[in-house]
């Protein structure tokens, strides 16, 4: 299934989301539009089955998945979409990885930009704890 998902990704056609490109730059694909149905049910499965974690972006929970240098998500909780109708256009986002691939806690100063990373984790993971 791993082989599947990469290749879908590799061939599906990610756009620049201009909107934020200054403040947090990322790509997305459309579902229906441009014929991503596929890779949309295969992200929601990889969802359903416990392989997305759980974050924020900012004051907004989402779930997120890790694959290769990206991560991924819906701007549509994944419960919510029934990729098999295929009437919907959903919109799935990813975003370069910037520090470590854990480390997704944004906080003042992220731009999403990897030579822009807070001089300061958010949280200490050889501690575990928050650093701020």
């Amino acid at each position: 299934m791993n082989t599947q998902l990469t290749e879908l990704i590799e061939n599906a056609p990610w756009r620049e989301a201009v909107t934020y490109r200054d403040t947090w730059p990322h790509e997305y694909v459309l579902s229906q539009k441009d014929d991503q149905r596929e890779l949309l049910a295969t992200i929601c499965a990889r969802f359903h089955a416990g392989e997305g974690v759980a974050g924020r972006f900012f004051r907004m929970s989402n779930t997120y998945l890790f694959v290769g240098d990206y991560k991924y998500w819906l701007m549509t909780h994944y419960r919510e979409i029934n990729p098999l109708a295929g009437e919907d256009n959903y919109v799935i986002n990813r975003a370069l990885l910037y520090r470590d691939r854990r480390d997704f806690v944004i906080q003042p100063g992220d731009t999403g930009r990897r030579d822009d990373y807070p001089t300061s984790p958010a949280y200490d993971w050889t501690n575990r704890t928050e650093t701020s």
